[in-house]
């Protein structure tokens, strides 16, 4: 008995390799059609492109599960397939649906989750040139959803525990959102009373995920984490004998690796969720040193600083008050104008202000700089930031990161800046010096003020770490956000080892935190961030994590543009490559109709840990009708296809009279 079982399990290995080096050499080399288990599903085929598309076939019509960019169509033939009836979705992603241009839809259907299929339907809907906090399906503005470059019209739209027959196979519909907000996986009973799952990119093989920038649901409240690991346990409750991923090789027997996959994320989850405990006991701990003034409101830090307070109050204020009566800012929102002007004039009238000459916005969200227009229009202070910021904050709808001053919806779509700071800058002011660095941490675009007051190292570091440095359970980060342009080795990872050369005295960090004697609290933060980016390496299916974190490896600037009928508009495409070797990148750009590129494709060699720009033309045709376009960028890695990962938005503008 024990012979025979040997034996079996020996063939499901040699099955599973054979799968594993079939998809390898798919991946790299002209794709063809496999089997993954041609003796119990001897009418399944397997067609990788920019993703799985698995084929079902029953004489010479076929139904498909994914599409892909469409190739699979012009090589049904070879299987005997003459006509697609159906092709089921498992989610919206580009990826997936790129070439459903190619369909038939005189005689093929389509069917996708009803949760998504608004994204097929109207993709427009959610790429906007105005965004907002609140818009759907983004992160404070900026978009997690890969929606089409087209509508793709849906048949039918399955709800969450809906079936499916076709030809004999009985289809269940199951919700397994997680990778995408309403992705879905397609169980297939098989011979032996067994399931095989197609399940989308709910978990690839070795318990890995295909990208993390996809499941980045909120801000760093780990919505999407929850999502995948109860969808996976809701697949292994069917403990299929096959899991058919979107991307990778096929699973056999994947019930050990959807129990390391949930087990994986609860551990991920643990160090993705900020270090103290926000929105519970935060206030508590936000500030236990400043002391109250004769200005309502306006707190003391220490003899030159000075902030506001309230319950449940998280501003943005910082104000150094020199001998001389002159003031420097740091940060300045999420406090009403009225409210700032009596604090000004309060503190006029008792503590002996005179001018402020100056507000220094810690990083690009718009919550530390709503306020600075008006301190620059009604008291005569300058904007000065880092310069690699000046772009981010005067034009943030050059970008797709989260929390641009925009989304705020207060009238202010950007800040110029008067004071280009270089790193490391040094301000002599007002008998203080104060040292300007890049921190970055929550994002890139960003910097630490610090130098010595009242005796002490001070450090102004924005929204990278906040807590109780007293409590040695807080780690102190705040929200891991990849769209906040915000890879580990160039955000906590950086701003943590800075900080810990700094040694700070006292940290002031963002809405109105204080933290005294921080040091063991530092090397607590430093240490999370190693392993924060270890959970990511080893959660993300890339050699490199960051292909599978960033979502800004591939970016068009200025990501939303104008155009008029009959013009153009030229984009700047910014290439990254993270791998210690040299890379090719090819670029196919997608445009619908209407629109045109030139070069629509290209192709580029970065050299090791490089980045490489390259420009475009967008034209528009004179009779397009006015609104927004999404124009996509089909990626190929070194010959691996990626497909349509990133994207930009055009708006077309009406024809002027």
């Amino acid at each position: 008995m024990w012979l025979r079982s040997w034996f079996r399990a020996c063939a499901w290995l040699v099955i599973l390799c054979f799968t594993a080096l079939a998809w390898l050499a798919a991946s790299t080399t002209q794709a063809a059609f496999s089997q993954p288990d041609k003796a119990q599903h001897p009418q399944l085929f397997l067609w990788s492109d920019t993703c799985n598309v698995w084929v079902l076939r029953d004489g010479e019509a076929a139904l498909l599960i994914d599409l892909g960019d469409g190739s699979v169509l012009d090589h049904l033939s070879e299987i005997g397939v003459k006509r697609v009836e159906w092709v089921l979705f498992t989610h919206h992603h580009r990826e997936q649906c790129q070439g459903s241009h190619r369909l038939d839809r005189t005689q093929t259907k389509v069917a996708a989750p009803l949760g998504e299929r608004a994204l097929f339907e109207t993709p427009t809907a959610y790429r906007k040139m105005q965004v907002r906090l609140q818009d759907a399906y983004t992160i404070h503005g900026a978009s997690y959803v890969r929606p089409p470059v087209v509508p793709i019209a849906i048949d039918r739209a399955f709800e969450k525990m809906d079936t499916f027959a076709w030809r004999g196979n009985e289809f269940w519909c199951v919700d397994t959102r997680g990778n995408s907000p309403g992705s879905m996986s397609y169980l297939l009973r098989s011979p032996g009373n067994r399931w095989s799952a197609f399940s989308g990119d709910l978990m690839l093989a070795d318990a890995k995920l295909h990208t993390w920038y996809d499941s980045e649901w909120d801000y760093g409240f780990a919505a999407g984490i929850w999502a995948l690991a109860n969808s996976a346990g809701q697949i292994a409750g069917y403990d299929p004998q096959w899991l058919f991923p979107s991307h990778g090789p096929a699973v056999l027997e994947p019930a050990q690796q959807l129990a390391e996959f949930q087990e994986k994320l609860r551990r991920f989850e643990r160090l993705l969720v900020r270090g103290y405990p926000v929105l519970t006991f935060s206030g508590s701990h936000q500030d236990r040193l400043s002391r109250p003034t004769k200005v309502p409101h306006v707190w003391q830090v220490s003899p030159h600083i000075y902030k506001f307070r309230g319950p449940d109050y998280y501003p943005n204020f910082y104000l150094i008050l020199a001998d001389s009566g002159r003031a420097l800012a740091i940060d300045c929102g999420l406090i009403k104008p009225e409210v700032l002007d009596r604090a000004i004039v309060g503190m006029r009238e008792h503590l002996g202000l005179k001018s402020i000459d100056a507000i220094i916005p810690t990083h690009m969200h718009g919550d530390h700089f709503l306020q600075a227009p008006h301190l620059r229009q009604q008291w005569g202070a300058q904007i000065w930031a880092l310069e690699r910021m000046a772009d981010v904050c005067a034009h943030p709808e050059w970008f797709d990161y989260a929390a641009p001053v925009q989304a705020y919806g207060k009238g202010i779509d950007g800040v110029t800046l008067d004071r280009r700071l270089k790193d490391g800058e040094k301000l002599n002011w007002e008998g203080f010096e104060f040292t300007v660095d890049w921190m970055p941490g929550q994002t890139e675009f960003a910097l630490c003020v610090q130098g010595v007051v009242d005796g002490k190292r001070v450090a102004f570091t924005g929204d990278n770490l906040f807590g109780d440095p007293s409590d040695p359970s807080q780690t102190g980060h705040e929200a891991v956000v990849a769209h906040n342009s915000a890879v580990l080795e160039e955000g906590y990872i950086q701003g943590s080892e800075y900080l810990a050369r700094l040694k700070p005295d006292l940290i002031l960090g963002g809405h109105s935190y204080v933290m005294p004697e921080p040091a063991a609290f530092v090397e607590r933060y430093r240490q999370w961030s190693y392993a924060m980016r270890d959970a990511f390496r080893d959660l993300i299916r890339e050699e490199d994590y960051r292909y599978g974190y960033d979502p800004f490896w591939v970016r068009a600037q200025p990501y939303r543009s104008t155009v008029s009928p009959g013009g153009e508009v030229e984009l700047t495409i910014h290439l990254r490559n993270f791998m210690a070797r040299e890379q090719t990148q090819e670029i196919r750009v997608l445009t619908p109709p209407g629109l045109t590129v030139e070069p629509r494709t290209f192709s580029t060699k970065l050299p090791a840990e490089a980045r490489v720009i390259r420009k475009i033309k967008v034209r528009a045709d004179h009779a397009i009708k006015p609104g927004v376009q999404i124009i996509a960028f089909d990626i190929t890695r070194d010959g691996r296809r990626d497909g349509a990962l990133f994207d930009a938005i055009v708006e077309v503008l009406p024809k002027s009279p």
